[in-house]
């Protein structure tokens, strides 16, 4: 079943004429499931975090690979930020009409707010992604995703997870 938000990220990219594949799965719950579904590798997901900055109360998207986890510490330092914490459902499905895992790794004009995106992503050839739902995924040449995302800043945030893959991680201070 189609999204608004699925919609407006394909429109996109025929716009722009970018090559991607769209993938109807099963519903997916963590990177490692949307990974398996896809038949991609949990290192080229770009997992996409809905982020709360304290000071001046606004929202930003961070993304990163879904192989790593985000260290909040650094991303607070990036965004000049003392404190910082995840959206709630509540919130997320507030601002974006979105569930948890479904957030694709897009600010304007598909989310309204600024992308942030680790270096991470850039090390692969191809991003994949829960498009605004999750049932719907979309690969694509990084390099593409590049020229069509509205990044704000390429930024350092994340790190290697060391508890392997299937643990669920919260931002660590």
């Amino acid at each position: 079943m189609s999204t608004p938000v699925l919609d407006a990220i394909l429109a996109m990219l025929d716009e722009h004429d970018v090559p991607y594949r769209h993938v109807r799965h099963e519903p997916t719950r963590t990177s490692e499931e949307a990974a398996r579904a896809r038949g991609e590798s949990t290192r080229i997901g770009g997992k996409a975090l809905l982020i709360k900055a304290s000071r001046g109360e606004r929202f930003v998207i961070v993304v990163i690979s879904a192989a790593l986890r985000l260290r909040s510490s650094k991303l607070r330092r990036a965004l000049h930020e003392d404190r910082l914490r995840f959206a709630t459902t509540d919130e997320l499905r507030e601002l974006t009409d979105l569930a948890p895992g479904s957030v694709p790794p897009f600010g304007e004009p598909i989310l309204p707010f600024p992308l942030y995106v680790d270096e991470s992503v850039f090390h692969n050839e191809r991003i994949a992604f829960n498009a605004g739902s999750l049932t719907d995924s979309v690969i694509m040449s990084v390099t593409d995703y590049r020229r069509v995302a509205r990044i704000e800043c390429v930024v350092d945030v994340a790190r290697a997870s060391q508890d392997g893959p299937g643990h669920v991680h919260r931002a660590e201070g």
